[in-house]
């Protein structure tokens, strides 16, 4: 719906605001904007009636924000702010367009951004920004176009399809693995176990499915799988990882399954989207080329790049 006029008060009326709330003084924003001090006053007070609020209190030479205007300045430095990048990024890519993807952090450094120059040639003119989001959030007030989404098909707001399912098995160090010379899944119990703050229950499920005793698993935690793969690499302990994250690190020897025992987790990965955006034409080409790029990888057709 649109909003009424008075409410969408002109930029020139704001610009003066702002300035004028950052810097505490008509005199410093009248230089920053390059005008005259009647003229930013004269802005400032047609903003307060367009807004019939006051939002600054005037003391002598002074000048002072109101709760008010306290609370409007915040939201229109955001408005501002929003609208500068969007003009910055037109005038970098006129002729495409801007794509902003939150990623999970491990799945964004070692799946999707060795991939992302495939992309970039099938789609000259799109810009990418990947940015980090750990758990789901309201696309209405996050800046993002669409979310790579680990967990169970339940984005509020949002639309999804899916985009892999994932395979863990419990790896170490070489080293760790000779050391304790694990023969069968209640070995496992006797090296420590490292732990991801995402998936506190993966160590039972995995004990669980295997007919083994999974009452008081303790161990490291860690809030990244990036951290987890590190860590079990340094030998700190067996940690489950999914095998499409460690290729590399298995087949340099690096990580070693410490059984041959892999767990299909529950959750999956899905690609999401907020539903009125669906159309938008580099979403829409981004969400046809990761599902195609997904699907060919799981079903064993040669990736343009590997993991």
């Amino acid at each position: 719906m649109q909003s009424p006029r008075r409410f969408l008060p002109s930029l020139s009326l704001l610009t003066a605001f702002e300035a004028a709330a950052r810097t505490g003084s008509i005199t410093a924003a009248a230089k920053e904007l390059s005008l005259t001090q009647s003229a930013v006053s004269r802005q400032i007070k047609a903003l307060e009636e367009l807004l019939d609020v006051e939002l600054f209190h005037r003391e002598r030479q002074t000048i002072r924000l109101t709760a008010g205007g306290e609370y409007y300045v915040r939201e229109v430095r955001d408005a501002l702010r929003k609208i500068s990048t969007a003009s910055l990024n037109l005038r970098a890519n006129p002729y495409g367009g801007t794509l902003s993807v939150a990623i999970l952090p491990t799945f964004g450094v070692r799946w999707l951004a060795p991939r992302l120059p495939d992309f970039l040639t099938q789609n000259p003119g799109v810009t990418i920004n990947l940015v980090t989001r750990m758990a789901p959030f309201d696309f209405r007030l996050d800046p993002v176009d669409v979310a790579i989404h680990f967990g169970r098909p339940d984005w509020p707001g949002g639309e999804m399809a899916l985009l892999r399912r994932e395979t863990v098995i419990p790896a170490c160090s070489r080293d760790l693995r000779d050391r304790f010379a694990f023969r069968q899944p209640g070995d496992l119990r006797l090296a420590p176990l490292l732990h991801l703050t995402s998936r506190p229950d993966a160590w039972e499920r995995w004990l669980t499915l295997h007919d083994t005793p999974a009452d008081g698993v303790h161990g490291m935690l860690f809030d990244q799988f990036g951290t987890t793969i590190q860590a079990a690499v340094a030998g700190l302990g067996v940690a489950l990882l999914p095998l499409f994250l460690i290729g590399e690190e298995l087949r340099s020897g690096q990580l070693v399954p410490a059984l041959d025992l892999p767990m299909e987790s529950e959750d999956a990965y899905y690609v999401v989207w907020p539903s009125e955006r669906a159309s938008y034409p580099p979403l829409a080409a981004f969400r046809d080329w990761i599902l195609t790029e997904s699907r060919e990888e799981t079903h064993g057709v040669p990736s343009h790049a590997t993991s």
